[in-house]
């Protein structure tokens, strides 16, 4: 549980940072068999854009939920939602999970898909 507790913290400063710059905060969530990204507006009462694993629009493309293709294709995704809703240029909220792999494949994705960090 203290691996947990370590990421919640970390997860914490990053956001009350993001706070401070008032832009949106594109937040990742990483579990063992999918990944969730979502959107929020600066002031984080509303959800702009939002993708995951689990939809059938994405679903179709990828071959499992739990690896780097299936990563960029969420960020891709969530980029183009966002684009879509005006939005160009958010925060990446990690969510205290490493800057490395999965969470690393959908930033890159995003950017790539015309996002701004």
């Amino acid at each position: 549980m203290e691996k947990n507790i370590a990421r919640l913290r970390r997860a914490k400063s990053t956001r009350a940072h993001i706070r401070k710059l008032a832009v949106a905060r594109l937040s990742v969530h990483r579990s063992n068999q999918h990944l969730y990204a979502q959107v929020f507006s600066a002031d984080g009462d509303r959800v702009i854009a939002a993708a995951s694993t689990l939809q059938e629009s994405i679903k179709v493309n990828i071959k499992g939920s739990k690896n780097r293709v299936a990563a960029a294709a969420v960020g891709k995704a969530v980029a183009e939602r966002c684009l879509a809703a005006g939005i160009s240029t958010v925060a990446f909220d990690r969510s205290g999970f490493k800057y490395h792999g999965r969470v690393k494949a959908l930033a890159d994705a995003a950017r790539e898909a015309g996002l701004k960090f």
